[in-house]
């Protein structure tokens, strides 16, 4: 993190700059079997893809929600960060009746035709997949990011007093999602560049989205992100956190 991030983007911006081949989100699905590790590069590529597609074809600009309904995963940290690059509000879990667009998972399909304003579904299958029939209505993600830019600038500067995150009823600007990742890293036991941490913690609070995402990618570290860990026994667990190399568990 450098004194001038102001924003989330910022701070991926400064990860890409410092190492970017450096390991950033690494995924595992404990239900399917899935791993999947983005370098901060490669996460960086999905970032502006999907930011691409968000302010482009679905027309999001600053101020506009954008409602996530998504569970911990890969696929969502890059939408995070693509809301955060373009200037809109990611509300998680949020009221899709309530959104100008709505990205869904494959479990909450129904729920996401609220949305009266554009409509994004996730397959969430393994290597980022795509649906086997795309649902009536949406625009299936694996179909449209691929062909996206890979350089993001977004239309508008973002401006970091502005709302950029909604979680559990609260309201973040983007600089208050900065400065308190950074501010509560330590507590998480990250110290610093090199630091790894593991989290089983959904990203429906604060604390998952800090542990999940932000506080990794403040401090320079990176973050093994478990879904479905409740099905992983202790053993497996304690092998998984010597083979990832990781220094801090949070679930």
């Amino acid at each position: 993190m450098n004194a001038s991030d102001r924003t989330p983007a910022d701070l991926l911006s400064s990860a890409l700059a410092a190492d970017p081949g450096r390991p950033l989100v690494t995924f595992y699905d404990d239900a399917t079997g899935e791993r999947v590790e983005l370098s901060v590069a490669t996460f960086a590529n999905w970032v502006a893809k999907t930011a691409n597609l968000l302010q482009g074809d679905l027309a999001a600009a600053p101020g506009d929600r954008v409602a996530l309904l998504l569970p911990a995963h890969w696929q969502t940290a890059v939408w995070l960060l693509a809301c955060a690059s373009v200037g809109v509000v990611a509300d998680v879990a949020g009221d899709p009746a309530a959104a100008d667009v709505v990205v869904s998972g494959p479990d909450s399909l129904e729920r996401a035709r609220a949305c009266g304003g554009e409509r994004v579904a996730l397959a969430l299958r393994p290597l980022g997949g795509r649906f086997p029939q795309p649902p009536a209505g949406f625009a299936d993600y694996a179909v449209e990011a691929p062909g996206q830019g890979d350089r993001f600038a977004p239309f508008v500067p973002v401006d970091p007093e502005e709302p950029a995150l909604i979680v559990a009823g609260r309201e973040f600007s983007a600089a208050e999602v900065v400065e308190r990742a950074a501010a509560e890293a330590p507590g998480l036991g990250l110290t610093g560049p090199g630091s790894r941490l593991l989290s089983g913690l959904p990203y429906d609070t604060w604390e998952g989205l800090n542990a999940g995402l932000y506080a990794p990618l403040a401090t320079g570290g990176s973050v093994v992100l478990c879904r479905n860990l409740e099905r992983l026994g202790e053993e497996a667990l304690a092998k998984r956190v010597e083979s990832e190399r990781v220094t801090v568990v949070r679930r």
